[in-house]
Order: C-alpha cells, then sequence, then structure tokens
C-alpha cells in the first residue's frame, strides 16, 4: 500500500485570484492542503508555479516532483500554525552560528574560514548592525542577547510561506548570518551554500570525497536552493 498513488483526475489546472490571496483550481474545484486547508498562496508568481506542477503530473501524481506545493503546505498546515515556535527555534541559530565557529588548525583551513565567513560577519555588522563573537573549536560561544535580538527580528517579521523558506536556508547551511545574506541578495544561493560548506570541502580535499556523504550533500543542496527560490516566489 506504501506505493499507492492518486490518479490525476483533472484536465485543467489553473490560478484564480481571490479576496485573500491566489489560489489553485483543478477544473473549477479549489485545491486542498494535506490537513484540508485552503492552499492560498501569497503571490500570482507562487501559484502558477504550483499550478504547472499540478499540470505536468502525468497519470499518477507524484508529490516528489511537486517542491513548490510541498513547501506551500508545509507553510500553510505546518509553520502557520507553530509560528512562535518556528521563529524561536531559528532564533537559536543566531547564538549558534556556523560562522562563528572556527577551528585551531591546520593553516589552510583556518585560512579558507577566515576567507569565506569573516566578510559575511563584516556584513552583518555593518547591514544588520549585528556584531557577533568567533571562538576555536565547538564550545559555545557566547553571543550579545542583543544581537541574538536583532537576527531575530530578521525573521520575526516573515510570513508564513518566507518562514517556511527562511526555515530551510538557515538549518541546511547552519547559518542565520548566511541565509539574512540569500534573502536580502546580498550574495546568491550557490555563494552561500560553498561559504557552508568550508569544512567539508577541505575534509574532501584532504582526504577524498565518500560517494554517500556527497549524495547526501547534493541532497541538502538542492533543497537549499528550492528554498531561496521558494522564497523568492514569496514576493
Amino acid at each position: 500500500m506504501s506505493d499507492w498513488q492518486p490518479k490525476r483526475f483533472w484536465k485543467v489546472a489553473e490560478v484564480v485570484a481571490g479576496p485573500e490571496g491566489h489560489e489553485i483550481h483543478l477544473d473549477g474545484r479549489p485545491v486542498k492542503t494535506p490537513a484540508k486547508a485552503s492552499l492560498v498562496v501569497p503571490t500570482d508568481a507562487m501559484a502558477r508555479a504550483i499550478a504547472q506542477e499540478w499540470d505536468a503530473q502525468a497519470d499518477k501524481v507524484d508529490p516528489r516532483t511537486m517542491p513548490v506545493t510541498r513547501s506551500a503546505n508545509a507553510a500553510i498546515d505546518k509553520v502557520r500554525v507553530q509560528r512562535n515556535e518556528v521563529i524561536d527555534l531559528l532564533a537559536e541559530y543566531g547564538d549558534s552560528d556556523l560562522l562563528c565557529y572556527r577551528a585551531s588548525g591546520p593553516e589552510g583551513l583556518v585560512l579558507k574560514q577566515a576567507a569565506a565567513w569573516d566578510p559575511m560577519l563584516e556584513w552583518a555588522a555593518q547591514t544588520l548592525g549585528v556584531h557577533l563573537a568567533v571562538g576555536q573549536g565547538v564550545m559555545h560561544v557566547a553571543q550579545d542577547p542583543g544581537a541574538v535580538a536583532r537576527l531575530r527580528s530578521e525573521i520575526a517579521g516573515l510570513d508564513e510561506f518566507a518562514l517556511a523558506a527562511a526555515h530551510d536556508l538557515i538549518s541546511l547551511s547552519g547559518s542565520l548570518v548566511l541565509a539574512c545574506a540569500v534573502m536580502r541578495e546580498h550574495i546568491a544561493p550557490q555563494d552561500a551554500w560553498d561559504r557552508s560548506r568550508v569544512d567539508e570541502d577541505w575534509q574532501i580535499s584532504q582526504w577524498g570525497a565518500d560517494d554517500e556523504a556527497s549524495a547526501a550533500a547534493e541532497v541538502k543542496r538542492a533543497a537549499f536552493f528550492h528554498a531561496a527560490k521558494f522564497y523568492d516566489l514569496t514576493s
């Protein structure tokens, strides 16, 4: 039964503008989320991307080929109903941002971390007014509560759709600063992803790539890029 997939039952998927946002209709019937909420999204661009995913389905519906639909569903069914919890969870990254934890050696890795991460911390200080402390090793580096609060404010004002995208940008990179830089269009998603992978890429350069680890990294990279795309669709 786990292989069961619903069959396509509609001929046309279309976008319908309504008083609360943009709906997706299948042969005139509005699409619902898995939790039976109305699938109403904030922008025409997002609605059209979702409609295109439904139109692209063949005989059987494959949710794996519908990433925008899945993200919109998550925003409505999950993020909307636990908004404060999601914001609190993501704000914690401001107190343990990847960019603040540096290696003590070897020198090559130290230099690569500094080259990739120092400019981002400088950007956060100049643009966001956030000054984060940096330490060596994995022990927690205490941050100024004011700085953490400022980073929290960067995500607290997002609607549930943008917040769903921010969740993946932050959790997949391990950095609230990098996510903010992408959302503010300071750096491209590829640049942010590369900066988040300095440690892993260093290990690969020293010991070679592991097929299983590389496959897992590619899944995360694709999810990160999708999150950036979904964020762009929210406005």
